[in-house]
């Protein structure tokens, strides 16, 4: 029941059951058992890294990112996500696309400074890496400012996606002309993979002046994530991973697939056992959840 509850809506996963098993359980049975178990997760899940200790030829990568949900109390709220995983787990298949064969996932809705702090557990347990700590995220305030506290000697990176979707949003309203847009787009998208950003930044000005609103705003978001934007040197170390793939993926596989569907809300205790029960699942630890039902399947009953 809690592993069809965490696959599936509870309207539709007693029907699965009942064709596997042969058992007819109610939607109301399958939420009471999923919820108990993961709310049986909490304070447990985040305490111990599964990934192997990284190699000095290895470097660790994690990723982290909001994604929304529906929410009873407080409407559309943010469930934070991390992603560690390291560059030995990147695979490249030829004219395929790339991925990753180990992750770990963290996946909290509240305030960052809680999974801040539970991520910065996990990753102080693979010790001090420095630089071969890499972080890939957004221009988000908060992520840049965790980062720098508490990893100061670690690679943190602007993800190229975001600062290339913030290069077209300019362009797409400056530009009259589509196909000078593209051109012009895609000369600065090639400077900023060459780490010439600082070159980005002068045509912008020179382009549309020191009045314009939309590009003294791109300058802006370029020069307060200036360090962070080194992508040709990015390219050279690790996996050579430069954006955010990796946990806009997570989004939809670990939250998104279970949590969006059609009409839901979800309150925030029950939302945050759900998460838990995604992650471990994701997490392939599943064991844990066979572990409690073990010890306890009566109090849950």
């Amino acid at each position: 029941m809690v592993y069809a509850g965490q696959m599936d809506s509870y309207e539709n996963c007693n029907e699965v059951i009942q064709e596997f098993i042969s058992v007819k359980v109610s939607s109301a049975q399958v939420y009471r058992v999923a919820d108990f178990y993961g709310s049986r997760l909490n304070g447990t899940l985040n305490k111990e890294r599964i990934l192997e200790p990284v190699n000095n030829k290895e470097v660790l990568y994690a990723q982290a990112d909001g994604s929304m949900i529906q929410t009873r109390e407080n409407g559309w709220s943010e469930v934070k996500l991390g992603r560690i995983f390291k560059s030995s787990d990147c695979m490249h298949v030829e004219g395929k696309p790339g991925w990753i064969s180990h992750s770990q996932y963290l996946a909290y809705l509240g305030g960052h400074k809680e999974f801040c702090h539970q991520m910065d557990s996990l990753l102080d347990d693979f010790g001090p890496l420095k630089q071969r700590l890499i972080f890939i995220t957004d221009g988000a305030t908060w992520l840049k400012n965790w980062i720098e506290d508490s990893f100061p000697d670690a690679v943190s990176i602007l993800d190229f996606y975001h600062a290339t979707e913030h290069l077209h949003g300019f362009s797409s309203q400056f530009f009259k002309d589509k196909e000078a847009e593209l051109k012009w787009a895609k000369q600065q998208r090639e400077l900023l993979l060459d780490s010439r950003v600082k070159e980005v930044i002068a045509n912008i000005s020179q382009l549309a002046g020191d009045k314009n609103k939309e590009a003294l705003r791109l300058i802006a978001y370029y020069e307060s994530n200036l360090q962070r934007m080194d992508y040709k040197k990015y390219q050279q170390i690790g996996c050579g991973l430069i954006g955010s793939g990796a946990i806009e993926s997570a989004h939809r596989t670990v939250v998104q697939k279970r949590m969006k569907q059609s009409g839901q809300r979800w309150s925030l205790t029950g939302a945050n056992n759900m998460l838990n029960l995604r992650a471990v699942k994701k997490n392939q630890q599943w064991e844990k959840i066979i572990a409690l039902t073990k010890q306890d399947y009566k109090a849950a009953a």
